[in-house]
């Protein structure tokens, strides 16, 4: 028996239906991996990101630290060297001092 045109119509609108279904699952199954995907490269460079960050502030830290401590040690030998250069001159100026004193 022969179907009717309006059959015909209708088994090809069940046979595009049923496809497009089809599409629709595996594309929304695409979707749903891609954000996973996206999710674990998120949370994966933002760890990453973290640790080099960390590293960074550590090594900048040292390098801080060492050069505070060179500072450190350079103002005291310019401290010390200053006063040597102050006890040198300690009879000078008492003298100075006394004959401004005594008017001589």
């Amino acid at each position: 028996m022969e179907k009717t045109l309006l059959q015909q119509i209708r088994e090809k609108e069940l046979d595009a239906a049923t496809k497009i279904e089809s599409v629709r699952t595996e594309t929304d199954a695409t979707i749903a991996a891609a954000k996973t995907d996206a999710e674990n490269l998120l949370c994966t460079a933002n760890a990453e990101g973290k640790t080099a960050s960390e590293e960074v502030y550590w090594r900048e830290k040292g390098t801080t630290e060492a050069r505070i401590v060179q500072l450190k040690q350079e103002a005291g030998l310019k401290a010390e060297a200053a006063e040597e250069k102050g006890k040198k001159n300690i009879p000078a100026a008492a003298a100075a001092i006394v004959r401004m004193v005594t008017m001589e």
